[in-house]
């Protein structure tokens, strides 16, 4: 298990599961999604089949080391070994928190970049956030330092078109913010 504070990244267990699909089901959290159809079990079982068998993603349970319970939900995916980056996923779901500048998700996310600059060692993670996950593109930028490198026009969501922008953070900039 990875530590740092109050939280640990483990493994995803398949008794995760259907605490992580109501999560990821939240209409509150899925409209900020790039997968936004509701998920069903054999949705989720089949996922998690598939996160065991890749080994280009790095995904993890989010769990409170106080109680040991289940908190969230993120990690490392579709890693490029060749030029060292990976899409960064995360969220809190427990007491509907999605994403804050709390102890727990500010621990979390400083967790996952940790492992992937450090022992992955990865030189960038990037996201693709909607326009509308203004929480989400806040902290990521303010607390720790991602940049809006592009906009994705009018990608299809839900019942519209939105933008979307990617949002980057390479190895050296994250090694500065930890610095502080």
């Amino acid at each position: 298990m990875i530590t740092r504070g109050k939280i640990g990244l483990r493994a995803v267990e398949k008794a995760d599961l259907i605490q992580l699909k109501e999560w990821r089901n939240n209409p509150d959290f899925r409209k900020h999604f790039r997968e936004v159809r509701e998920l069903n079990d054999a949705n989720q079982e089949r996922w998690f089949e598939n996160l065991n068998q890749d080994s280009n993603s790095y995904f993890f349970s989010i769990v409170s080391l106080d109680t040991g319970n289940l908190i969230g939900a993120g990690g490392l995916l579709y890693i490029n070994w060749v030029i060292k980056s990976a899409d960064f996923s995360f969220y809190v779901g427990d007491s509907d928190e999605y994403v804050s500048t709390s102890e727990r998700c500010v621990d979390s996310i400083s967790a996952i970049l940790e492992y992937g600059f450090g022992t992955l060692g990865l030189n960038k993670v990037w996201m693709e956030l909607y326009e509308n996950d203004d929480r989400k593109i806040e902290l990521f930028k303010n607390t720790f330092n991602f940049s809006i490198d592009g906009v994705f026009r009018e990608n299809w969501y839900d019942s519209g078109f939105k933008n979307s922008f990617l949002l980057t953070l390479l190895k050296s900039e994250f090694e500065v913010l930890d610095d502080e």
